[in-house]
């Protein structure tokens, strides 16, 4: 009888671990998920852009996690994003990681956030990796998830980089997203010295 009990509390624990992660990550991606911009933070502080983020889930019918579109671009100028990535978002353990994918031909997908059937000729065998430039996600509080690169793993040549960081601050109404980019000195050669850009979310 002991032995039963101890069963099931083993099972009871492991579903209530399991669906705390699958609590967190269904949390995440909704304050995730949205249009976004930088525009209060360009009005206050002038060494910032206003920049318009855009993410939006794709490929909805897939069960490995979820996968987002993102682009970025000048809030001015929004038909030429500078930054068009899709990110794959999963558990991993006790993290959530969100892996960051290249996209061929990134030209014919501007603005598909507007209509996402544009992706459905693509598929994850498509795209190419950036390896060791993934997110690790955990959870901070009942407000707040934080996110980084892990180490020097994330190799860069953009002016001079040899690999950039990541941190992220995301919570219900706001996402602090600060990307760097460090010489072999250490030193860094790209992206805000301050601080991350602050994008409010403007829209679900």
């Amino acid at each position: 009888m002991k032995k039963l009990l101890s069963l099931f509390l083993v099972v009871f624990l492991s579903t209530q671990i399991s669906a705390q992660i699958n609590s967190d990550i269904d949390v995440l991606l909704s304050w995730m998920i949205g249009s976004f911009n930088s525009e209060e933070q360009s009005k206050n502080d002038s060494d910032y852009y206003n920049i318009s983020l855009e993410m939006h889930r794709i490929w909805n019918s897939r069960n490995d996690g979820y996968w987002l579109y993102v682009e970025q671009a000048v809030a001015a100028n929004k038909d030429k994003p500078y930054r068009q990535r899709i990110y794959h978002i999963f558990e991993d353990n006790d993290v959530i990681k969100s892996v960051i994918y290249s996209i061929p031909d990134e030209k014919n997908f501007v603005n598909g956030w507007k209509d996402i059937s544009l992706f459905d000729k693509l598929s994850p065998e498509n795209l190419e990796a950036r390896d060791g430039c993934e997110v690790i996600i955990k959870r901070k509080d009942e407000n707040t998830f934080i996110g980084s690169t892990v180490d020097k793993n994330c190799t860069s040549n953009l002016r001079g980089a040899t690999y950039a960081t990541t941190e992220v601050v995301i919570t219900k109404d706001k996402m602090i997203s600060w990307d760097r980019g460090f010489n072999d000195k250490d030193e860094q050669v790209w992206g805000a010295q301050k601080g991350g850009y602050i994008f409010k979310k403007i829209e679900k």
